[in-house]
């Protein structure tokens, strides 16, 4: 049996059909339903640093529903997004029922849990169709609008000039930089899943500074990955861009208090331009 990577799940297609896969997305509801659509036979991605509510790893418990074996990755041991890395160097955490019976261990080398998972049985339900969430966030007259979008694949092209907060890594995956954001974003929130620092784990907020849009990473700890709702309501700030730092917004700021400060930066700004 074949082992493929990607580096998104949101990339997956009828080519990934039981196959086993290694990806660079985080290990949450979102990612595991994408990875069940797309029919692979079995499936390794990253934990994202676990946390709130284990959100990070949230998948192996639906995937084991439906007969398929799913393990995670330790962030620490790979970076986000980034699947040949996973696979050559990524060291599992965790592992569903079905991994386990097949003899995946916390602690195995991802390329060793990938090979023995080439040999666990194949899935034998189907999950529901995975079914986009958007949510308006916050107060509906306040200027300019919040967007809550699961996943980075729910940004749409109406959606220049909005807030956006988004459940997704903060890790670009892509070597396109227009798609750490596909819109003209007035300002951004993604998930910092578990990054400590390094550069490639935020490495969309850079990218957005040089387009000028102010973007946060929410800690992992105060929020659920893939989870806009989640991020707004308990959201906390681990690492700002420049433009971000521009506004006003700082690390330990709540999501609301960030984009509350945006707008009385721009309210200002613009009647500086008025006078």
């Amino acid at each position: 049996m074949e082992i493929v990577t990607e580096d998104s799940v949101t990339t997956l297609g009828g080519w990934h059909s039981g196959k086993v896969l290694v990806a660079g997305s985080h290990g949450g509801i979102i990612a595991g339903m994408l990875a069940a659509q797309a029919r692979v036979h079995a499936v390794i991605l990253n934990d994202a640093g676990v946390g709130k509510d284990a959100a990070g790893i949230a998948s192996l418990g639906l995937l084991e529903s439906i007969g398929m074996a799913a393990a995670t990755v330790d962030r620490r041991s790979a970076p986000m997004g980034k699947a040949e890395l996973a696979l050559a160097s990524g060291l599992i955490s965790h592992a569903n029922y079905h991994a386990l019976a097949s003899g995946v261990r916390p602690g195995d080398r991802c390329h060793d849990a990938a090979q023995k998972l080439c040999h666990t049985p194949a899935p034998y339900g189907r999950l529901p169709r995975f079914v986009e969430k958007r949510y308006s966030l916050g107060s509906a007259r306040r200027q300019p609008p919040v967007i809550g979008c699961d996943s980075v694949c729910l940004v749409r092209p109406g959606d220049n000039g909005k807030i956006v907060v988004v459940g997704s890594h903060a890790a670009l995956h892509a070597p396109d930089p227009r798609l750490a954001l596909a819109v003209d974003a007035c300002a951004a929130f993604f998930h910092d899943a578990g990054c400590r620092g390094e550069p490639e784990g935020i490495s969309r907020l850079p990218v957005l500074d040089r387009r000028g849009i102010p973007t946060a990473a929410v800690d992992h700890r105060t929020a659920r990955i893939g989870d806009a709702r989640s991020m707004w309501e308990s959201g906390v700030i681990s690492f700002c861009n420049a433009a971000a730092v521009g506004v006003g917004w700082r690390c330990g700021m709540t999501v609301p208090e960030a984009v509350a400060c945006y707008r009385a930066t721009a309210i200002s700004a613009a009647q500086r331009v008025c006078a």
